[in-house]
């Protein structure tokens, strides 16, 4: 608003600070929002997967954080698996020391978190994964303890009829 007694030059002059403190003000969202994003983000990429295991598994134990390390959430039941793995169709013959449920799919074993990643995004008709038995190599069966040593094993795709076909192969021996 203009007044007659004051000049153009000192409303402009005491008009800029008020505006400056404004457009500063007006930044502090999009600072906050910067700030909050990236826990956001991080929040939005982890994924929720419920897990049935026997409580002193040590290999159980390195697969869960194997998982956690490729942004997978658990909850954990440490009941053993045989009973839920029946309850969700799965053979016995694919069977491993835990099995995990994330979207809607079953989880056998020591499957890689790449694995299961690709399961969640090609989204097939299937019951799940499973790596039978406990392959050493596989994540959670890797590392110091077992030497180093990387065994051949397949990641299976399971079909809700209980038949397999290979999802990935990994056949790769370590060097000596």
């Amino acid at each position: 608003m203009y007044h007659p007694t004051v000049s153009l030059a000192t409303l402009a002059t005491t008009r800029t600070p008020t505006l400056r403190r404004r457009q500063w003000l007006a930044t502090l969202p999009v600072l906050g929002a910067a700030l909050v994003a990236p826990r956001l983000v991080y929040a939005a990429a982890s994924t929720p997967i419920e897990v049935w295991k026997d409580p002193s598994c040590g290999c159980c134990h390195d697969w869960i954080e194997h998982m956690q390390a490729n942004g997978f959430d658990f909850t954990i039941h440490d009941s053993g698996n045989t009973a839920v793995r029946t309850r969700l169709g799965l053979p016995q013959k694919l069977g491993s020391c835990h099995t995990a449920l994330v979207g809607g799919y079953l989880i056998e074993g020591h499957v890689p978190a790449s694995d299961v990643r690709a399961l969640l995004q090609q989204k097939p008709q299937a019951l799940g994964l499973a790596v039978p038995g406990m392959p050493v190599g596989s994540p959670g069966m890797d590392g110091p303890a077992y030497g180093n040593r990387r065994d051949p094993y397949d990641v299976l795709l399971v079909a809700r009829d209980g038949s397999t076909r290979i999802f990935k192969r990994y056949h790769q021996k370590a060097s000596a």
